[in-house]
C-alpha cells in the first residue's frame, strides 16, 4: 500500500515481479482509506505480506482539513463545500510517526494471523525505501 503519487515505483524499490503483489495506492498511503482492499485482498486473493509505505515529500504534509475545505470552497463553491464539511482528509504532520500509527491500526484490525506487516518510507529523491518498523 502507497500514496498514489506518481513518483513512487514500488516494484523498483522492493524488486518485486511484476504479477507477483497488490499494490493499492491513495492520497498519503492511508491505512484506514485502502482497509476495503486490503481485506479484499487477503480474504479473496491470499495476501500474506502488507507493506505500508508512505513518502518523503508528500503533499498530504502540507495542509490539514480545514485547508482542504477551504480549497475546495473556493474551487467549486458553496455546495461542494458542504459535501465535504464531514470528510476527514487523512492528513499528516509526522511522517515516520503517521507510518507506525497506520501498521498499528492495520495490526488492530482484520489482519489475517500470519501476515506479516511493516512500514516503510520511500525517498523520492533516491528512490530508496527504508524501514521505520517491522
Amino acid at each position: 500500500m502507497t500514496c498514489m503519487d506518481a513518483r513512487i515505483d514500488p516494484s523498483a524499490a522492493f524488486n518485486i515481479p511484476l504479477g507477483a503483489a497488490h499494490v493499492i495506492r491513495n492520497a498519503g498511503a492511508s491505512a484506514r482509506d485502502a482497509f476495503r482492499s486490503l481485506v479484499i485482498s487477503q480474504q479473496l486473493l491470499g495476501t500474506t505480506e502488507v507493506l505500508v509505505v508512505k513518502h518523503t515529500g508528500c503533499g498530504m504534509l502540507i495542509f490539514d482539513n480545514e485547508a482542504a475545505r477551504d480549497i475546495v470552497k473556493k474551487n467549486k463553491g458553496e455546495a461542494a463545500a458542504k459535501e465535504v464539511e464531514d470528510l476527514d482528509f487523512l492528513t499528516f504532520s509526522e511522517l515516520e510517526e503517521r507510518v507506525k500509527e497506520d501498521v498499528d491500526w492495520l495490526r488492530s484490525k482484520a489482519v489475517e494471523e500470519g501476515v506479516k506487516v511493516s512500514g516503510w518510507v520511500y525517498e523520492v529523491e533516491t528512490g530508496k525505501v527504508r524501514k521505520v518498523v517491522d
